[in-house]
């Protein structure tokens, strides 16, 4: 927990848009539902895409919001100086075991390969025991059916040591998942 006594949520998406509209609208509602509800966010660090849409919205809810960018990207990265904090670390993996150290819970929302790689990642830290933190995946507009798919054949066929949804919830829609998250964490 931060010293406002706020849990802390990481927000994992891609750094761009995204061709559906619905993705960026989810984004922004996420984000502004989150500082609503009094969670803290840490982010990638980026002003751009699906990761900017939560993080912008946020902070123009009075929210606050970490951003944590890895030295390769912050040439190539517009400086976003209305964040609360922004940390730059040596590299990809710096950034994301800092991000899970940082969260209490942890939110997927669309996104291209870096965004599959923190979801497994964490998923895999979760069943090695390194954290037990809860995953939330925003399946905005079907975007993850085939994953959720699956993640559901990789239980069936036995790879998986737990159910995979003791570990993970999907939704739909931003409201609901913020609100499986305040009854996970405990209203803020």
């Amino acid at each position: 927990m931060s010293n406002h006594q706020k849990p802390i949520v990481a927000v994992f998406c891609g750094s761009k848009g995204g061709e559906n509209p619905q993705f960026l609208a989810d984004a922004a509602e996420l984000g502004n539902l989150l500082a609503n509800n009094g969670f803290e966010i840490v982010y990638g660090g980026s002003s751009l895409g699906l990761m900017g849409a939560v993080a912008k919205n946020a902070i123009n809810a009075g929210g606050r919001v970490t951003g944590v960018l890895p030295e390769v990207l912050v040439s190539r990265e517009p400086e976003f100086k209305e964040l609360t904090h922004f940390i730059v670390v040596q590299d990809m993996h710096v950034r994301k075991k800092t991000m899970y150290e940082m969260c209490t819970a942890a939110i997927i929302l669309p996104g291209g390969f870096g965004t599959l790689d923190e979801l497994f990642e964490m998923l895999t830290w979760n069943q090695l025991s390194i954290h037990d933190k809860k995953i939330f995946i925003l399946n905005t507009a079907g975007f993850y059916n085939h994953l959720i798919n699956h993640l559901e054949t990789l239980e069936s066929t036995g790879f998986l040591y737990d159910p995979i949804w003791t570990r993970l919830s999907h939704f739909e829609q931003p409201s609901d998942l913020v609100e499986a998250i305040r009854q996970e964490l405990g209203a803020v």
